[in-house]
């Protein structure tokens, strides 16, 4: 099989690591990819949303497949347009239709569908400018701290916290009004806080049947003990020790059952990934928010504990024997930590040579913001490598990733410290 994966981070590094593996894979491209899938594949500069430009590529090189790895592609309805062309509806697309990526895509639409299908979730209500009276009165009704989400997608910017109420009130007419977010804040989801351990676990489904992939925690904070700003993902581990088989036992009954069989009835296609962030208050599970694609980087935890054939099991998608296919996942734990640049989430420098990338024996490092300049490895990116490890639990994958981290350097080189701190 010919097989294209879009994106260039170190999600999309690990998928083609383990897509490369698969004795179907002839030819592996990446777009636009990075200074690491080079070394597995073929990098192709081209935005993941010039779809004129990926169908050109596609009919070229006879791709067979495409992976999508960010949302955006799904949202603005990659699928579609690769279906409704005669010359491409044959190309198995690894994602949902362009209303089923609205589960990430729009926060109201997957609040909508939750309570349509029963599907556990925080106590919330939608507003826009017109009714935003009616926004500051559900937020005098809630305890703080108050939790204010942006409908659309505001590049991981835009769910706010707040403490007070005055600040929340304040914030939803930035949002509504004053447009903080453009377009994706002209519905604001504000919702109840729910106290307890966050967790993500992700599923395979061709629509019909799905299979559980490894679940994962990952951790957000830029900051030691979970303070600071916002990244995409400082570190992550597999499997979160504080859940056992019971626990996912119950999100298969209340949450991904539900899940797949609401998409169903409401006819909405979807094949690919599913991520389900969850939230474990007590012993329950919740549903916190629905993505569409793997997540970063916790996709460098769950897929190389994946043992099966993955570019097989995606074969099965579209084929109609993905319900045939065998799923095994290594007993072994893993654990990443991403390096980062100095100033990231916020202004950061790029550029600076990256030395140690071949001195690793026990670690998998998965390049993410980098380029290949003048024959070097450089920063590209506020977020540079994960440094991913197996352990025969959490504690001495973290440790060996950590250890191993350290064969790596660059100017400014940036990394939590206590990742797993907390379990």
């Amino acid at each position: 099989m010919n097989v294209l994966i879009l994106g260039s981070g170190g999600r999309e590094h690990a998928l083609g690591l383990k897509v490369s593996e698969s004795s179907l894979c002839k030819k592996l491209i990446f777009a636009p990819g990075n200074a690491g899938t080079i070394n597995i594949g073929r990098n192709i500069d081209l935005s993941v949303n010039d779809f004129e430009g990926i169908k050109a590529l596609a009919l070229e090189e006879g791709i067979n497949m495409i992976i999508v790895g960010p949302e955006d592609p799904l949202v603005n309805g990659i699928y579609d347009y690769f279906q409704n062309d005669l010359l491409l509806n044959e190309i198995t697309i690894i994602g949902p239709s362009k209303l089923g990526a609205q589960l990430e895509g729009s926060k109201d639409f997957a609040k909508e569908f939750m309570n349509r299908h029963n599907i556990p979730t925080a106590k919330h209500q939608t507003f826009t400018k017109e009714n935003i009276e009616d926004g500051y009165m559900f937020l005098e009704q809630l305890n703080s701290p108050y939790v204010l989400k942006a409908d659309g997608l505001a590049g991981g910017k835009g769910v706010l916290i707040l403490d007070s109420l005055g600040e929340a009130k304040d914030e939803l007419k930035k949002m509504l009004i004053d447009s903080k977010f453009g377009s994706a804040s002209s519905k604001v989801v504000i919702e109840e806080f729910l106290k307890g351990i966050e967790l993500s676990v992700f599923v395979i489904t061709d629509g019909n049947s799905y299979k559980i992939l490894p679940s994962a925690k990952d951790y957000k904070r830029i900051g030691e003990g979970d303070i600071g700003l916002n990244t995409g993902g400082m570190g992550a581990v597999s499997p979160p020790p504080f859940i056992d088989r019971f626990f996912i036992e119950k999100v298969e009954q209340e949450i991904i059952k539900p899940t797949i069989n609401g998409l169903k009835e409401d006819n909405i296609h979807y094949q690919g990934f599913l991520f389900i962030g969850l939230i474990k208050v007590g012993s329950e599970p919740k549903v916190i928010e629905y993505n569409v694609r793997m997540g970063d980087p916790e996709t460098e935890v769950v897929v190389p504990r994946i043992k099966s054939d993955l570019l097989n099991l995606l074969k099965g998608v579209k084929d109609g024997t993905f319900s045939e296919k065998d799923l095994n996942i290594s007993e072994e734990c893993a654990a990443t930590i991403m390096l980062v640049s100095k100033g990231y989430p916020e202004k950061y420098e790029k550029g600076f040579i990256i030395n140690g990338l071949e001195e690793s024996c026990d670690s998998i490092f998965f390049q993410a913001g980098t380029k290949t300049k003048e024959g070097n490895t450089v920063t590209n990116g506020g977020r540079v490598i994960a440094v991913t490890s197996f352990g025969h639990d959490v504690e001495s994958a973290i440790k060996r990733s950590y250890k191993n981290l350290e064969l790596l350097d660059f100017k400014g080189k940036h990394f939590r410290k206590d990742i797993g701190f907390d379990l």
